[in-house]
């Protein structure tokens, strides 16, 4: 996959943008920073590999880009949203979010295709989702989803019938039917063996190209390495390294993780 050839620069107050971050910092009690100062931006239909060893601050920069934690000090935005600013401003970014976790959170008992049209939940009316009354447009918008995942021979599949990489890929069907602008990835692909993995980050890759943008949190430094654009890595909550993917070096990638004692797939 080609890199970006530039560093990512945010616009002005991040407008233009599917997410930013500015000075962002965290503390818990008594004395851990889990993230100090960390700023960066990413644009539509840009792939955002984060990088770090366990405690690097991963998931607390996730939950803040999600507003499920306030940050102590910072600014976070969401298409254009200030997430903090109010909460009917939270509210308003959530719709531009998709969330895709290690675990799927698919509805085991619920088809694939059912499971897609979950997504369609802050576009159409609650009773339909309820009493899974889509309208034809609606079914017709996941069956494409589902279509660019790979996966519309198993549309009528029950989830807890598909296998691990299945199951994800329906979970990315399911985000871009909500019409996100942005997929937050925690770890998506941390199950999954080799292959599946591979298939889960190539329908990443097909919703990029759909003009999504995406922001993954990887261990496996080979599959950010192939499958993003841009690197954001952090280390004791701050950013080490923010370049293009191709720049990423065994130099680089020693100073991420050789001090913590944690090995990195290279």
């Amino acid at each position: 996959m080609a890199a970006t050839e530039t560093r990512v620069a945010p616009e002005r107050n991040g407008y233009g943008l599917v997410a930013y971050t500015e000075g962002l910092t965290k503390r818990y009690a008594p004395a851990v920073t889990a993230l100090a100062e960390v700023s960066f931006a990413v644009r539509p239909g840009e792939f955002v590999a984060v990088l770090g060893p366990s405690g690097a601050g991963k998931t607390t920069l996730f939950r803040c880009l999600t507003g499920l934690t306030r940050p102590d000090r910072g600014t976070v935005m969401v298409a254009g949203r200030d997430i903090w600013q109010s909460p009917r401003e939270l509210r308003l970014a959530r719709r531009e979010l998709a969330l895709i976790f290690q675990q799927f959170n698919l509805i085991r008992r619920l088809s694939a295709l059912e499971n897609v049209l979950v997504g369609r939940l802050a576009h159409v009316p609650a009773w339909r989702v309820i009493l899974r009354s889509f309208t034809r447009a609606d079914r017709q918008l996941a069956l494409g989803c589902l279509d660019t995942v790979g996966l519309l021979d198993r549309a009528g599949t029950r989830a807890d019938e598909l296998s691990g990489g299945q199951q994800q890929r329906v979970a990315i069907a399911r985000a871009l039917a909500q019409h996100a602008k942005v997929i937050l990835a925690d770890e998506p692909v941390a199950s999954l063996d080799p292959e599946s993995a591979a298939t889960v980050l190539e329908s990443l890759r097909s919703a990029v190209s759909a003009g999504v943008a995406v922001v993954a949190s990887l261990h496996q430094v080979h599959l950010a390495r192939a499958y993003a654009d841009r690197i954001v890595a952090l280390r004791d909550g701050r950013i080490v390294e923010d370049a293009p993917a191709a720049r990423l070096d065994a130099r680089t990638i020693e100073q991420i993780y050789e001090r913590t004692g944690e090995r990195s797939d290279p």
